[in-house]
């Protein structure tokens, strides 16, 4: 699939990739409030999140890869939304990608592939949490049909002040008969 000048091809991730993924993530973790970690990770001690998204099932992890050069331009996760059994048919979904493809139609590309993914699952919600202000954010989770359902106030506290998440959903799969 082309995004501006150059081709991206989506896969699930692997091991390999590990390195290239939590570099990502530790941009996030240093320098925004897309998440409310605060301390970097190595890719040994991002080894169990990773585990934890296996190549089928409803929790997965995707990751956008530049053709030419084979370089990771970001990754999109469903992960589980609470750990008791009744929340088994919810997910809940991220989007992260490398500072210099964000705006370039990466987070699209992945999102459009999770959410194709999913729909052979049984999954009825996916979730996703916001931390306001996230304009770009909020019209992604907007463009793939998520609704505002809520925000959690001043929930997090990063960068020596308090931030709001505002949570989505989207409706996934079917309703099953009574």
């Amino acid at each position: 699939m082309a995004y501006r000048e150059t081709e991206a091809q989506v896969r699930a991730g692997t091991e390999a990739d590990l390195s290239a993924l939590t570099d990502i993530y530790n941009h996030y973790v240093q320098q925004t409030v897309s998440t409310f970690d605060t301390t970097p990770f190595t890719p040994m001690a991002r080894r169990p999140w990773f585990l934890s998204h296996p190549e089928d099932g409803p929790y997965r992890l995707l990751v956008a890869q530049d053709v030419p050069s084979a370089r990771i331009l970001g990754y999109a996760t469903s992960s589980p939304f609470r750990t008791r059994a009744a929340y088994s048919t919810s997910v809940e979904v991220s989007v992260y990608c490398a500072p210099d493809a964000v705006g370039r139609g990466v987070g699209t590309l992945l999102y459009a592939a999770l959410f194709k993914i999913l729909e052979d699952e049984d999954i009825h919600r996916a979730y996703a949490g916001v931390t306001q202000p996230n304009e770009a954010s909020t019209r992604l989770h907007e463009r793939f049909g998520f609704r505002y359902v809520g925000t959690y106030g001043e929930v997090g506290r990063k960068f020596g002040r308090y931030w709001d998440v505002a949570w989505y959903e989207k409706r996934l799969g079917t309703v099953p008969e009574a």
